[in-house]
């Protein structure tokens, strides 16, 4: 497996395929962008014996979710308010349970792939549970989830667990080379700052082209910004119409932001970073419920950065 960090769980596979201990449900846990569906892949091609270019093969199957209500991608692409359903439904496990009737394709062995298991309707992981309890011989599960306490008690006792924490900063540099080498190392360097290990967040930082906010955001910490001149280039910044992938970058970036140097900052100055660095987390967790105008939270972000400034630059804040 040619993946780049994730030692232990790459060590604990290689164990169990090499030793032909193979455990029949597996359960890669960890915070979303780590790689993990990238990890499930090259061991599901593992699993079946597929070359690891080959990016499709008959006996490698993924389940995924799928939007509830196209009416509801309507309204959020017109910029109206939009309920976020997103789910793997039980038509999908019985269709996959069909397949499982017939022997493999090619081999003797084949993987199914579910991303992200934690997003299974109720009824979709009752079903899926009795192939966990019976699994038909040489079917591999490798469930992917973002939170893995949604999962069924049931279920996750089944599996053997793989845990997915933050990469280094060296790990996610090699990663950044490789997957977006035309970025100049500047920008490397604020996505691997704003991205907590994350490498997908990373590479969304860089492919929504955030250098100039990350300097704009950098101003109004320093210089607190009396009045609104950077805030509203720092909403002019982000544009007009900014998808939530690009927001959500924008407010990790000014976490990571606000992060940056923390251990100089002087004990009396800590408190409105801290203050500030909770609110933004808040606004990136109402951002998946909440329809929210690019500009108001563009300027929300830079009032939040300016309050957190050194006291002598935000008295008129």
């Amino acid at each position: 497996m040619s993946l780049v960090g994730h030692e232990p769980a790459r060590a604990a596979w290689r164990d169990a395929l090499e030793g032909e201990r193979m455990h029949h449900a597996w359960l890669l846990a960890g915070k979303a962008g780590l790689g993990k569906m990238q990890f499930a892949l090259a061991a599901a091609r593992e699993l079946v014996g597929a070359a690891p270019e080959l990016d499709q093969h008959p006996d490698i199957h993924v389940l995924t979710n799928l939007p509830k209500d196209d009416k509801e991608d309507k309204k959020r692409e017109e910029g109206k308010p939009y309920e976020v359903k997103r789910n793997i439904a039980i038509a999908q496990i019985r269709a996959m349970q069909q397949r499982l009737n017939t022997r493999p394709t090619l081999g003797e062995r084949r993987a199914i792939i579910i991303d992200p298991a934690d997003d299974m309707e109720r009824n979709a992981s009752n079903a899926l549970l009795k192939s966990l309890e019976e699994p038909p011989r040489g079917t591999y599960f490798l469930l992917v989830s973002h939170r893995p306490s949604r999962l069924l008690p049931t279920i996750r006792s089944r599996c053997r667990t793989l845990r997915f924490a933050a990469l280094s900063d060296d790990a996610m540099a090699t990663i950044l080379a490789a997957q977006a080498p035309d970025s100049d190392p500047e920008t490397r360097s604020a996505a691997i700052a704003a991205a907590a290990g994350s490498p997908g967040r990373a590479l969304g930082f860089i492919a929504s082209g955030l250098g100039p906010v990350a300097e704009l955001m950098r101003r109004i910490l320093a210089q607190g910004d009396a009045g609104f001149v950077l805030r509203g280039e720092l909403a002019a910044s982000l544009g007009a119409r900014p998808d939530r992938a690009r927001l959500e970058a924008a407010l990790d970036l000014a976490r990571s932001i606000l992060d940056e140097g923390i251990e100089a900052v002087p004990a009396a100055a800590l408190s409105p970073r801290v203050e500030a660095h909770a609110e933004l987390v808040r606004l990136t967790g109402e951002l998946a419920t909440y329809n929210y105008d690019p500009g108001l939270l563009a300027m929300e972000i830079g009032t939040l950065l300016a309050g957190a400034a050194p006291a002598s630059e935000r008295a008129n804040v």
